[in-house]
């Protein structure tokens, strides 16, 4: 087996050819830390690489197997963070030059929960500042490129998870998701990504969008996703959003058939267009459920989006983090985040109090529609990757961008706390990955992942890879 192919094995196969000892979880690891020490100077997928501790607890892997001992499930596997998500004794950036240099003292529940199941960690992955936009380019080590073409945007703003799945450094990262932060960058750089249902997975310390924000598993497979699910989801005391235990085997889920499922296709969300490319593909991948046995129909009119109540909460959310010291650290703010924070300062309470209402009224809205269908089908966003480094788009087909309109099909979800996933569906003239959304009904998290295996079966793309060897 060469290295690259070694590279590009998934966690469920690893961990059987590691309890058969026909592969060493440390022969693993080092060619993964070699690929990442090769490609991340081009990529950017990385901020820190931790490749002591990754050595360590791939041994320590390896020993368990040698042993014989009980062996949890993503043992000697290994696995990226997000840079926003603390890791005790590891620097933990933010994305920002103001904790460019934090320590934390302490592991997020997650990590915590992925140690105990055996992962290795392989290092922290790019994330614009705080995660405030879609795109994962920071002042810390500049942007994350796309695997497919450089020079092209990996997303955001967990980017950095993403480019590194799909270039082959690490089959498993966890993202976050405040807005589309996980089904964006995966869309982009065609692997699967799935934002669970608000509170499945514990996240603390909590984001400046708290209500917001939920963490997920990125990986090249729905299986491995499954696989990674059952081990970061659960309640944990110190997020009190966080859901009690659904006592769902994730990964045995996916054995079920979708046949009878009610299917609708959405092609368009408020009044933002989409790419002519993105629709096409987009589209004939959602009709492909109704081969899958599903009953598939057409939204006849766009999605309503909550857009003039997602900026408010986002901006003063992103206020809120610098009530009291933005004279002392604006110049180390990231540009574009500061023009969102001064906007937030400016925000009435009142208004603010409105946009949370408004969320609730949509999230009911969106109920009404969920009565009539099973799973929604979207494109996960309406353009392929634009410029590293850039904000947004800028445009589409003529119409301005902002920092977050220009993704109207993750962030209603957001609002409404559905589980949602992202799965590669096909490739632009431009060799771009393009991807299709799965939204299933509010904590039916097992239909999204049954729906998202069978079109995986059905149009299997984990043996795609780009251009970067």
């Amino acid at each position: 087996m060469s290295q690259a192919e070694l590279c590009y094995l998934s966690a469920i196969e690893l961990r059987e050819l590691f309890r058969k000892r026909a592969l060493s979880p440390v022969e693993v690891t080092d060619a993964i830390l070699g690929r990442i020490e090769r490609l991340n100077p081009t990529l950017t997928a990385f901020i820190t690489v931790t490749a002591d501790l990754a050595r360590k607890q791939a041994l320590e892997a390896e020993q368990a197997y040698a042993a014989g001992h009980d062996q949890p499930p993503l043992l000697g596997v290994p696995l990226s963070i997000k840079d926003v998500t603390p890791t005790r004794g590891v620097r933990t950036t933010r994305g920002s030059l103001l904790w460019k240099d934090w320590i934390p003292e302490a592991d997020a529940p997650v990590v915590e929960r992925l140690y105990a199941a055996g992962g290795v960690l392989l290092g922290k992955t790019n994330t614009p500042e705080l995660g405030w936009k879609g795109d994962s380019g920071n002042r810390v080590v500049g942007p994350t490129h796309n695997p497919w073409k450089i020079g092209r945007t990996a997303g955001g703003s967990s980017g950095g998870a993403a480019a590194a799945v799909a270039a082959g450094l690490g089959p498993l990262a966890q993202g976050t998701d405040g807005a589309g932060s996980i089904r964006i960058p995966a869309a982009f750089c065609g692997i699967f990504g799935f934002k669970p249902s608000f509170g499945l997975i514990p996240y603390y310390p909590p984001s400046a969008v708290e209500s917001l924000a939920h963490m997920g598993p990125m990986t090249r497979t729905v299986a491995d996703a499954a696989l990674m699910l059952n081990v970061m989801a659960g309640p944990d005391p110190r997020d009190r959003n966080s859901l009690n235990p659904t006592g769902i085997d994730y990964l045995v889920s996916l054995e079920d058939e979708i046949g009878g499922l009610r299917a609708c296709w959405i092609s368009r969300a408020g009044d933002l267009p989409v790419d002519a490319e993105v629709d096409r593909l987009a589209e004939d991948a959602a009709r492909a459920f109704s081969e899958l046995g599903c009953e598939v129909e057409a939204l006849p009119e766009p999605l309503d989006v909550p857009y003039t109540a997602l900026d408010l909460i986002w901006s003063t959310a992103m206020a809120a983090v610098h009530r009291d010291d933005l004279e002392q650290v604006r110049e180390l703010v990231d540009p574009g985040r500061l023009a969102v924070i001064e906007a937030g300062l400016n925000v009435r309470g009142v208004d603010l109090a409105w946009a949370y209402a408004e969320r609730s009224a949509y999230a009911d809205r969106l109920r009404h529609l969920m009565e009539r269908y099973d799973i929604l089908l979207t494109p996960t966003v309406p353009v392929t990757a634009f410029a590293a480094g850039a904000d947004h788009p800028g445009e589409i087909q003529g119409h301005p961008t902002t920092y977050l309109s220009w993704t109207p099909f993750t962030y209603p979800f957001n609002f409404s706390g559905q589980p949602a996933a992202t799965v590669p569906c096909g490739f632009t003239s431009e060799g771009l990955p393009v991807g299709l959304q799965i939204v299933g009904r509010w904590r039916e998290d097992v239909t999204v992942l049954r729906a998202a295996a069978a079109f995986e079966r059905y149009r299997p793309w984990a043996q795609l890879r780009p251009p970067v060897d």
